[in-house]
């Protein structure tokens, strides 16, 4: 017959470190004047701990009397009362803690080496102590960093900053973070924050680390050299080429003298020169939430047609728009075939089509939000059409919302995505009669009545949910 007297046995235990009887371990735990001594027994620490076995087996911990002394003046006397505890009789109560002391729970159960604990106060701190990670987060970065046995808690952290960045750049002591630790950062693809936020905290480190004003027209040789030498391993790691044009002229391009000649002289191409690419060496764009699988489009789009989705007067950006724009269909992948694009994009709710027009810059599309089932028109108010003249220059769009709603969307199987009388067929050889239709259906932006398309993408428009 199996008994189980294991409730009766962690009591005896608890008893016996609540009474210390027969102790043997003298632990000075705290600093002056909160100093407290504990009493323990050798037995069950070496059991419970390779820190204690090495500290008394190896007898590097003091001896008086009979009796081990060990003196913790970096533990405070109740975290080690929680230690203890743990030890004696596996009891760990966290709840009472704020966030700063488990961290130092967690530091001081890792100098202990006591595996277990290491385990359930970063699951602890994870699941419940997040918000304390706001109130100093570069040197909660660093400490965490410091230790390999935190990776969970290292991995999450992490996370965290590159879903809200704001939480480290927005604070006071962003410019005391690390080195080693910025350069990770400003390596992940996940970083959730415009390009040209991330070089002028960049640059705000860089100044605050050499102790130089932010204005090139005072600097003298010295100063651009020092900056030139700090910036050296992160300029690779900025992704120049997604910063709009008039951002990249006044706040990249009046830092000209400390970034690499041939970059300026590559990023002032890509800007001047219609449908010049990026190098072939560039860091790829930063992706959120879904990736946006894209040959024609980048996040700069997808935030601006959000904005038109919502009819937002100031435009959303990377961080704030709630939607994903999930690719259903790519003329270069899937062909020109009327059937195919209805293969793909039927019965999905709102899409976006964006194409772009042969032997030009010029990006056109349109809104459907409805689907593109059926073989007849759909009636609705949201839809719109707009033109890019340059692809890559956002600031280049036009945009026209529906004038007639009887005629907005025509679905129908000879026809991929048609706009009122934009009218897209099995072939790249497109036609917008818009312009000259006595309906005026859409406005007119200045979309050709005739053109050949080189590639066209279809987007299924996903809500985000509230929590991502």
């Amino acid at each position: 017959m199996f008994s189980n007297f294991l409730t009766e046995l962690t009591g005896d235990y608890k008893k016996l470190f609540e009474s210390g009887f027969g102790y043997d371990v003298i632990i000075y735990a705290g600093e002056e004047p909160n100093i407290k001594e504990i009493h323990a027994h050798t037995n069950i620490l070496c059991m419970r701990s390779q820190y204690f076995h090495s500290a008394f087996s190896n007898e590097w911990a003091e001896k008086k009397d009979g009796k081990f002394i060990l003196r913790k003046p970096n533990i405070s006397p109740h975290l080690f009362d929680i230690i203890l505890r743990f030890i004696y009789y596996g009891n760990i109560e966290l709840n009472n803690l704020q966030g700063p002391d488990v961290l130092k729970l967690l530091l001081a159960v890792d100098e202990l080496n006591i595996q277990l604990l290491i385990t359930h106060v970063q699951e602890f701190l994870i699941n419940h102590q997040t918000e304390f990670l706001h109130q100093n987060p570069s040197g909660i970065l660093e400490t965490v960093y410091q230790h390999e046995t935190f990776t969970e808690l290292w991995d999450f952290f992490l996370d965290e900053i590159c879903k809200e960045p704001t939480i480290l750049f927005n604070s006071e002591n962003f410019v005391t973070l690390k080195a080693p630790l910025l350069e990770i950062l400003l390596k992940r693809d996940d970083l959730n924050i415009d390009e040209i936020e991330i070089w002028e905290n960049l640059l705000r480190w860089c100044f605050t680390q050499q102790d130089i004003e932010n204005d090139p027209k005072k600097w003298n040789k010295d100063d651009i050299t020092k900056i030139e030498r700090t910036l050296h391993k992160y300029v690779p790691l900025i992704r120049f080429y997604d910063i709009e044009p008039a951002d990249f002229f006044y706040k990249v391009y009046r830092y000209k003298d400390v970034i690499p000649q041939d970059l300026i002289s590559d990023l002032l191409e890509f800007h001047i020169v219609p449908n010049m690419k990026p190098q072939t060496n560039t860091a790829p764009a930063r992706n959120l939430g879904l990736k946006l699988e894209s040959t024609l489009i980048d996040s700069k789009h997808v935030s601006l047609f959000a904005s038109w989705i919502d009819r937002k007067d100031s435009h959303y950006n990377k961080k704030n728009n709630p939607y994903y724009f999930k690719l259903l269909h790519s003329s270069n992948k899937d062909g020109f075939n009327t059937d195919t694009f209805h293969k793909n994009c039927d019965n999905k709710g709102a899409t976006i089509w964006v194409a772009k027009i042969q032997g030009s810059t010029q990006l056109i599309g349109g809104y459907n939000p409805l689907d593109w089932e059926g073989n007849d028109w759909k009636k609705t108010e949201d839809s719109f059409i707009f033109n890019f003249t340059d692809i890559k220059n956002i600031h280049t769009a036009k945009l026209g919302y529906v004038n007639q709603k009887f005629y907005a969307v025509y679905c129908g199987n000879e026809y991929g995505p048609k706009m009122g009388y934009l009218n897209s067929y099995s072939s790249n050889n497109w036609t917008n009669n818009n312009n000259i239709n006595r309906n005026n259906v859409y406005p007119n932006i200045g979309i050709p009545e005739k053109f050949m398309v080189e590639n066209y993408e279809v987007f299924q428009i996903v809500k985000k949910q509230l929590n991502e």
